[in-house]
Order: structure tokens, then sequence, then C-alpha cells
């Protein structure tokens, strides 16, 4: 894909820094910024599956440390050309340099994604990061005291102002061209969905960032987050939930592609303040 589009920004969610060596993450996106001419960004998340860090020899217990020490080195590698390393969760370095360097000196663009812990929205701002909420299943606005947190830690370290600060969210959408056919179109994935069983699809669409409806129903709701959380930079949509199948799934694409996108995004501009930065490495 990378080799094949100059205009499709690449980005990853999300690539677990708990599971991964961050020499491996390193060496890898690296190699594919230079196929993509810069043109890709990194999502990190931590990962709350518990059999999953038994294959890779960790423990979930540990899962924060980890996160935290495994995107410290990152950043080690992709800005220091010789590295001397040593922490609690991989052997040491001597000397190290990891190959490609990034494109042209510049690191690929880095968020860090996190709804319980305030520790990697933290890091995310101390090195003035992306920091990304996956705002999907639990209620509207659930976690806006992290992103909140995030901003004013954003500001703390002299990145600019809190309101600047570079801010991401998750969602779910079912879109078709009226509300009533959203509705019963999306019911059958939904309803065999086991998370979802014991609620109607009406309360839970009501009570979540779930966006079921017409194009502009999805544009309205969708600018309700920003609303709560404050200007962002990057929207993302779960649209393939409860088995859907590829064509369904690839209609979703569409409609967001042709009937959502665009205006959001010319109504996002024009709620910006004139002063704000656009932040072009993280919304092309």
């Amino acid at each position: 894909m990378a080799a094949e589009t100059e205009s499709i920004l690449l980005s990853t969610s999300t690539t677990l820094i708990a599971t991964n060596d961050p020499v491996k993450i390193a060496e890898d996106y690296a190699f594919l910024q230079h196929v993509h001419k810069g043109c890709m960004d990194l999502m990190l998340g931590r990962g709350n599956t518990v059999p999953v860090y038994p294959w890779f020899d960790q423990n979930i217990r540990d899962g924060v440390p980890l996160a935290l020490e495994n995107y410290n080195l990152l950043h080690k590698l992709w800005h220091e050309d010789v590295v001397d390393w040593e922490g609690k969760y991989r052997t040491p370095l001597q000397g190290f340099t990891s190959t490609p360097r990034p494109l042209d000196g510049i690191p690929p663009f880095v968020w860090h994604g996190a709804i319980r812990t305030p520790e990697i929205a933290e890091q995310a701002a101390y090195y003035g990061n992306g920091y990304f909420a996956n705002n999907i299943l639990a209620p509207n606005f659930h976690f806006k005291p992290l992103v909140d947190f995030y901003r004013q830690r954003y500001e703390y370290y002299g990145h600019g102002r809190a309101e600047d600060a570079i801010v991401g969210l998750g969602g779910q959408a079912f879109i078709a061209h009226n509300s009533q056919d959203a509705y019963k179109g999306f019911r059958p994935y939904f309803e065999s969905f086991p998370m979802f069983q014991g609620t109607s699809l009406e309360q839970f669409a009501e009570s979540t960032p779930l966006s079921v409806g017409s194009p502009q129903e999805v544009i309205d709701k969708t600018l309700t987050f920003r609303e709560g959380f404050g200007d962002y930079q990057r929207q993302l949509w779960a649209i393939d939930l409860g088995s859907m199948p590829v064509d369904v799934a690839l209609e979703q694409v569409e409609l967001l592609a042709t009937e959502v996108v665009p205006t959001l995004r010319k109504e996002m501009e024009a709620r910006r303040a004139p002063e704000s930065p656009t932040h072009p490495r993280t919304h092309r």
C-alpha cells in the first residue's frame, strides 16, 4: 500500500508497545516511512488482553511500566544515532544503531492510545506526541478527564497551549441514507455481538459515542465530541462490528469518505480558532 499511494496517510491502530520489541518497531516503521516517503504515523497502545502477555514472556501486571520503558527506548532509538541503554524488561544495548534511520532525520509522528492510564497521557504530553482516547463502548465523554489532563501537561511541558494539544478520538458508526435504514441494517450485527447483550441498540447509540443514522446524523453526533473534548485532530471509526460482511463494511467506507468526512473537515476547520496550529502531520 505504501509503495502504491502518495495521498493516503498510513497509520496503525494499534501497535502494542508492551509486547513488541522497541528495536523491531523502530526499524520496521522507519523502513515503512522510507517506502511511503514519510506519509505515515504510528499509534501505540498497551493492550489489555491477559492471555497475550505470556506469549511474549510478559506479565500484564507489568503493562504500564513496560509500555513506558519501551516507548522511552523507541524514542531514543529514533532520535540518537548510537544508543547505549539498559532497562528492566529487555537485554541491554551497547553502541547500537537502529536501521534504517528515520527519513530525513524526522521520526514518524507518534500517538499514545490509552483509556484508563494517566501515566500514558503524561508520557505523550512530555514528548509532545499525540494522545488518542478510543472513545467507544464507554458512556459519552467518559474519557474527558484523561484528555483534559493530557492537555494540561502538554502545555506544562512547553509544547503549546492546552487547547492546541494533539488529540484523537475513536468511535463507531453505521450509516445509511436515512436513520430508519441505518438502524434496520445495523441491528443484526449489534445484537449478535456478546458485549452488547442486555442493552438495546437505541439505548447504546444514545448513551455512548456509537453513531447510527444518516450521514448528517453521524456528522452532527461527531461534532458533539468536539463540544465535549475540545478541538481535536483525528477521528477514527470502527465499522466492521459483529462479523459484518466485507461488502457492507466497504459501503460504510464509501459513505464515510464521500458524505461524512468532507463535511466534517470543513466544519472542524470553521470552528478552529485562527491562531491554532493545524498539525499537518496528524490529519491529512
